[in-house]
């Protein structure tokens, strides 16, 4: 058998784990395992902030989109015209003359 073929041989039959210095082999392997399986935790927990995030702000959006109707609802109540119609409905009336201010004076 030639070299080549040989070294394909040895590799496919996983020689290279059971030699003299299959040590050093195997301490390789096992610390590029083990940075492949940080990788894939880091990875995965990159994706579960990154759903948790787009959750937060369709939420946020949806709070915004409240706010806005809430305080447009509050504006409408607050105009003279609608607290004008709210007081005919409870029997009051406007006044015919302007409101007179009283105003206080403390002598010493």
């Amino acid at each position: 058998m030639s070299k080549v073929k040989k070294g394909v041989y040895d590799l496919l039959r996983g020689s290279f784990l059971t030699d003299e210095s299959a040590f050093k082999n195997w301490r390789i392997i096992i610390f590029v395992v083990g940075l492949l399986l940080i990788m894939i935790t880091s990875g995965h927990k990159a994706d579960k902030k990154v759903i948790q995030i787009s959750k937060l702000n369709n939420k946020k959006r949806a709070l915004r989109a409240e706010y806005v109707d809430t305080g447009t609802i509050l504006m409408r109540m607050k105009m003279e015209s609608s607290v004008r119609e709210k007081a005919k409905k409870r029997g009051l009336k406007s006044l015919l003359s302007p409101p007179k201010k009283i105003k206080v004076t403390i002598k010493d």
